[in-house]
Formats: structure tokens, sequence, C-alpha cells
């Protein structure tokens, strides 16, 4: 379906008020953080028009990221026929990548465009809405925010920081990063100084490296320089667009860190409450259609990237050996354990995780991961 068309039969819906069920139920749990104070929001001039700033970690207009931060802003206009419009910065265009949260927080922007686990020292359950080393897939994911309970912790957790979260895109499965070395033990990761952000960066450090949390934008040049050894970004399409290939010599899979990481976008609730109530439906409903949107978008593109990356650019794959995956997989476990036991909050989530990761693994067994092992095999 055409985004335009996707886009006016949205509106459509809104206007009739017929927003009770699908993924909209992933709501309910939580009223109060979903739609805010609806009392409040009910006082609102229909016919007023408002402009929010969104503040992104992104660069501007990067591929899938940026762009998809564009996609959600351009939803909330259309949607709202120009009585909501939204207009993004980059990072570092109003304020630095990693201080997005607290802008948004304290107000000096309405919405934000991140990623959960960039926030783990504010609030470290943050890092299971992201993705979880040796996790949950793109769509698994989905069904856990949706349909697991998943939502309805985030908003919990991103409560105390008067902000409401919602999932507007994911990477799906990633690669395991540039490295300028080859990887053919776990002796080779000591002492390596990787970009590796959330969970996965401290599985990391437990197996002997030192991960570092940079930017998007400065990881060429850090790798270049020899400021850090390796970097996961994100898959071949984006890590296309920076031309990493020009400061790493391999390219490692699987991304065992991040199989299905979730983007977010994160709006004030002090502004979202302030809304008409049809307004507060268009923020959702973009919200889902960029969700979407993105997840098809980086699922479509990887593929043609990754065929450039090897036939224009000459780069070398490599997949991480399965004693290495295995030893990363039992600290992960131990990081985990570890995280629950020190934080209540991140115990309440770890449960809902793991329980719905027992659930939905017995399925995708039987079902999408024979069917792929048969189709590589055909």
């Amino acid at each position: 379906m055409k985004r335009r068309k996707f886009v006016h039969q949205a509106a459509g819906i809104t206007s009739l008020g017929l927003l009770g069920g699908g993924l909209l139920s992933a709501c309910q749990p939580a009223p109060e953080a979903c739609n805010g104070d609806q009392e409040t929001a009910r006082t609102g001039n229909a016919g007023e028009t408002l402009e929010w700033k969104m503040v992104t970690t992104w660069p501007r207009d990067f591929p899938g990221l940026g762009t998809g931060a564009n996609t959600l802003a351009d939803y909330i206009t259309r949607l709202s026929n120009g009585r909501l419009t939204v207009k993004v910065f980059g990072g570092n265009e109003l304020v630095p990548p990693f201080e997005a949260f607290d802008a948004v927080s304290r107000g000096t922007a309405e919405i934000g465009h991140g990623a959960p686990y960039y926030w783990k020292g504010k609030a470290p359950a943050a890092q299971f809405f992201a993705g979880v080393p040796f996790g949950l897939t793109a769509q698994e994911q989905n069904a856990w925010l949706y349909y697991g309970g998943g939502i309805a912790l985030w908003r919990e957790v991103y409560a105390p920081f008067n902000l409401i979260p919602y999932p507007v895109g994911n990477s799906t499965g990633q690669m395991g990063g540039w490295f300028n070395k080859e990887i053919n033990s776990i002796e080779d990761l000591k002492g390596l100084k990787m970009r590796i952000p959330g969970l996965g960066g401290e599985v990391l450090k437990r197996a002997g490296g030192t991960p570092q949390n940079i930017p998007g934008a400065e990881l060429f040049t850090a790798l270049q320089t020899g400021t850090i050894d390796a970097t996961e970004w994100v898959g071949p399409y984006n890590d296309l667009a920076f031309g990493l290939f020009r400061a790493a010599e391999y390219y490692y899979s699987p991304g065992w860190h991040e199989l299905g990481t979730t983007l977010e976008a994160f709006v004030n609730k002090t502004a979202f409450d302030a809304l008409p109530v049809d307004l507060q439906a268009v923020v959702e409903v973009a919200c889902q259609a960029a969700n979407m949107d993105m997840t098809a978008e980086f699922m479509a593109r990887n593929g043609d990237a990754l065929i450039r990356l090897q036939q224009e650019h000459g780069v070398k794959l490599r997949t991480f050996p399965d004693d290495v995956l295995a030893h990363l997989r039992q600290i992960t476990a131990e990081v985990l354990r570890e995280l629950a036991e020190a934080d209540p909050m991140s115990a309440r989530v770890y449960e809902s995780f793991s329980a719905f990761s027992q659930q939905v693994g017995a399925w995708s067994d039987i079902s999408e991961r024979l069917f792929l092992t048969e189709r590589s095999a055909s």
C-alpha cells in the first residue's frame, strides 16, 4: 500500500473513532499512561493549531533512523490535517544526541526519537525495551510490546520522568559489527575497545572487552583513528550509509546482542495530556504506522545493501565461532539475572520478558526456524 493512501485511510479511521481494537488495545492496561488525563484533554480547543519540537539521537535525515523520525513527524502532521505539526531536530541541532531524553522530560521539546538502551543510567529496565542479547526477533518484540504487556511496563518505567514511550520502528536483525581483526576465540575479545551500548555492552565488558557508547555520527572517525577497535551500528543498510567498510576490514554476524531492536518515541506527558482526545489518538496511530514503516524498510533495504557491500566494496563477511557465541550467551544469562536482582522494576520487566520469550519461542521454533532452515537448504 502506498504511504499516501495509507495515511488518508488512517485519517478516516481516526475521524470515525474506530480506535478500540487491534494494536491500540495495548493502551488499555494503563489508560492513565496511554491517554493522559482525559478530563484535561477534553477541554482543549479542537480548532487550535499546535507545533511540537522533536529532538532525536540520530544525524538529520540519516537513512532508516533519521528518516524514520521524519516519517513520524509527517504522519502526525498529515493525520491531524495540520492541527499538530512537528519540527524535527537531528542530534546536536537543538540538544546533543544523548540529552534528548532529558530535554523532552523537562519540556524543552515535546517529543524525542531514539533507542531505549541509551537511558540505562537513568532507568536500567529501559534496556529490555530496545533489545536483549539472544532475545526476541523484531516480530516477537512487537508481539511482546503490544500483546504481552510490554508497553504497560515500559510506561511505568518512564512515568517518573514525565514521559510516555511508543515503539516507532525496529531495525530487525542486526550484524555483529565491524572489526579490525578476526575473532577466532573469546580471547580475541579481551582488551577490545568496541562501541556497543546497552546490555550487549555489559556482556562484552564481562568477556574482557571495553564497551563504548558513541553517537552514530562519530563512529567512522573513532574506528578509523583507532579510538575504538570495533563497532556495531545497525546492519548493512545503515552501515553502508556511514561508510564503515572503509574503516574496518571484517564484518561479523550474527548480531547476537540485538536480534530485533525497538526504536522509540518518548512524549512529554504534560504536552500529551494537553491535547484534545482526537490529537492524542493521532499521535498513537502515527506511532504505530511509523513502527510498521521502519520495520518493513529495514527488512527490505538490508538485503540489497549487503550485496553492495560484498560486490562493490569487497567486504569480508565472517561468522562468530560457536564457542564464542556460547560463552556470550552464558554471560548474558548472568547479566540479566543480576540486573533483575539489583532493581525491582527490572525484575518485573525481566519476568514478563522471559515468560513471553518461552511462550513465543515454542511457536517460532516449529514455524519460522524450521521453515527458514528448509528454505536455505533448497
